[in-house]
């Protein structure tokens, strides 16, 4: 993982990026805009290092939402194994133990929609197949999201749901969440918290609640817009982090 606590005039040209972008934007993003999704990494000496980088473009930031585009095709930063084997590969046993490092990937599938509401502990994200087939939405436990001028970041909490179009849905990757316990990457009172922001986020969709009763299924990007880029600096330190 590069650092970026040792590039001096680089983290001041940083900093003051980040506070003339919060100015001009106000606290929000406008449609359009490129913007970074991170996650940061629970595992033992890389904790809060960020493990997973994903350039987006801003479809709608209000006070109640945050959406996303992800574009086929986008370079993304991912973890893979220290020998650069792919992470699920890894056994479940030592999965979150093996030695990690990252590398720089690009998104082939069909792009991504990703919803987040302000606090929620998930966000809820829509998958297509090609051609635009609506396939699934799929919720993501994680850290309440941190906002900065460049993105947000969060924290993945392993357990997860898909819901389908015919509104049935079912748990997703249990045994990675038990695993992580497991591991000691997550303490038995996280673990209970995750469980039940899952169980809130399952009252959501049995209720057909938003995001699943808005259409986005509907929504498609503005052909106008580029692919975003990312950037070289893409696990900088926002400049509200670093003390």
């Amino acid at each position: 993982m590069t650092g970026t606590g040792g590039r001096g005039g680089g983290s001041a040209r940083s900093a003051a990026r980040d506070s003339a972008q919060d100015a001009r934007h106000g606290g929000h993003w406008a449609p359009g805009e490129q913007i970074l999704w991170r996650y940061r990494d629970h595992a033992p000496g890389l904790k809060g290092a960020v493990h997973i980088c994903r350039p987006v473009t801003v479809v709608a930031d209000t006070d109640e939402l945050l959406a996303v585009w992800m574009a086929p095709g986008t370079e993304c930063v991912k973890p893979v194994l220290a020998d650069g084997t792919a992470v699920h590969e890894e056994p479940l046993a030592t999965r979150y133990t093996a030695p990690r490092t990252t590398v720089r990937s690009r998104w082939f599938g069909a792009g991504v929609l990703k919803l987040a509401r302000p606090g929620d502990p998930w966000s809820v994200w829509l998958f297509w197949e090609h051609g635009w087939r609506f396939k699934s939405w799929y919720v993501n436990l994680e850290e309440p999201r941190t906002r900065w001028s460049g993105g947000i970041d969060s924290v993945d909490h392993f357990l997860d749901i898909s819901v389908y179009p015919d509104r049935t849905w079912k748990w997703r990757d249990e045994d990675e969440f038990a695993q992580a316990q497991r591991s000691g990457l997550m303490d038995p009172e996280q673990a209970d918290r995750v469980r039940a922001a899952g169980r809130a986020a399952v009252g959501v969709i049995r209720a057909w609640g938003p995001p699943f009763s808005e259409a986005w299924q509907d929504w498609r990007p503005d052909p106008a817009w580029e692919v975003p880029v990312l950037p070289k600096d893409w696990d900088r330190t926002p400049a509200h982090m670093t003390s």
